[in-house]
C-alpha cells in the first residue's frame, strides 16, 4: 500500500493545526488569558494563552505537521518499496 504524501500532510496539518488551536481555547477557558509561556511557547514563537497567540500556534502547528507528515509518508513508501 501507498500512501499520498500531499493528502498525508495535510491532514496531519490540519489536526494538529485545529488540535493547538482548541487545546489553547479550552485553556483560556479553564484559566483566563495569559501572557505566561507554556510548553509550546518554547517551540512555537509568539504562542501564549491568548486569542493571537492560539493563532500564531496555530499557523505555526499546521506548517510543523505538514512538514513532518510529508517526511512520514515519504519515508514510510521508500521503505514499504524496498521490502516488496
Amino acid at each position: 500500500m501507498k500512501l499520498n504524501v500531499k493528502a498525508f500532510a495535510l491532514a496531519c496539518g490540519l489536526i494538529w493545526g485545529l488540535g493547538v488551536l482548541l487545546m489553547t481555547w479550552y485553556m483560556i477557558a479553564i484559566e483566563g488569558p495569559s501572557d505566561d509561556k507554556f510548553f509550546l511557547g518554547r517551540f512555537y514563537l509568539g504562542y501564549n494563552l491568548t486569542a493571537l497567540g492560539s493563532v500564531i500556534a496555530m499557523v505555526w502547528g499546521f506548517f510543523d505537521a505538514l512538514i513532518g507528515g510529508a517526511i512520514f509518508a515519504w519515508l514510510y513508501n521508500f521503505l514499504s518499496r524496498k521490502k516488496s
